[in-house]
């Protein structure tokens, strides 16, 4: 199993000021400078002049995860979004992040250039579309993977992706996103309620989460195999009389 990393503050200081968390924002920041650093000197490491090894980005993303290279890359190109050796693939990835703004005691600098990358941005260009094909080498679901309309629709019986940004780096995977909503206020979208009583379809765990927490509900054609049978065994058992081992799903 992966480590689990030091988690990515994703608000600004002076929210962490008001929610007085300043101490987290300045070990995530403290982190983001140390992230910049090391991604800096894998590119001299691992730049001949012509290529970029091919493990460059995976050697860095194994030190600090998926999320904080990421803020890190996605920070660079937002500051640089001007430069044209920067794909524009990679500044459309980088411009769908949000990274707040924060100005240094002076108000008049951001100390979110500390974490910018000072590299070539042709080679940068390059270590992004390493880590790029990393990600999506692990093939997690999101938005694109859910029915459009998911916020508005009834979640009872439905098989549910759970949003990364609630779990930890070291369980993201296809199993452990998917989830069968077996009843709670939550699963209707008119409902003050927001609990989803919900079923781990990779290991049977049992858990109530918020509605919030999951991005949608998975479009059938992306069910995976494994998944589908995880999901008749459910079905199987709900129908089993109570008593003899079976699922309560409601």
């Amino acid at each position: 199993m992966a480590a689990d990393f030091l988690s990515v503050y994703p608000y600004s200081l002076e929210e962490a000021k008001r929610l007085k968390e300043v101490s987290l924002w300045r070990k995530s920041h403290k982190e983001n400078v140390a992230c910049k650093e090391a991604i800096r000197e894998a590119i001299c490491q691992d730049f001949d002049g012509k290529y970029l090894k091919a493990e460059c980005a995976e050697r860095v993303i194994a030190l600090y995860g998926f999320r904080r290279v990421s803020w890190v890359l996605a920070n660079t190109v937002q500051h640089k979004d001007h430069d044209g050796r920067f794909s524009r693939e990679n500044k459309l990835w980088a411009e769908a992040a949000f990274i707040p703004e924060n100005k240094n005691h002076l108000g008049n600098l951001s100390n979110n250039m500390e974490f910018v990358v000072d590299s070539h941005p042709a080679v940068l260009d390059g270590f992004i579309n390493q880590y790029r094909r990393a990600y999506q080498g692990l093939g997690l679901f999101d938005h694109s993977h859910c029915e459009p309309n998911s916020k508005n629709l009834d979640y009872t019986g439905k098989v549910l992706v759970i949003s990364l940004d609630i779990m930890k780096e070291s369980y993201w995977s296809q199993q452990n996103q998917l989830w069968l909503a077996t009843g709670g206020f939550g699963c209707h979208p008119d409902s003050s309620g927001r609990a989803v009583f919900s079923i781990c379809l990779n290991d049977g765990e049992n858990t109530r989460w918020n509605r919030s927490d999951f991005v949608g509900i998975l479009k059938e054609e992306f069910l995976p195999d494994w998944a589908k049978e995880k999901l008749m065994e459910y079905q199987k058992q709900k129908q089993e009389p109570s008593g003899m081992g079976g699922l309560e799903m409601n």
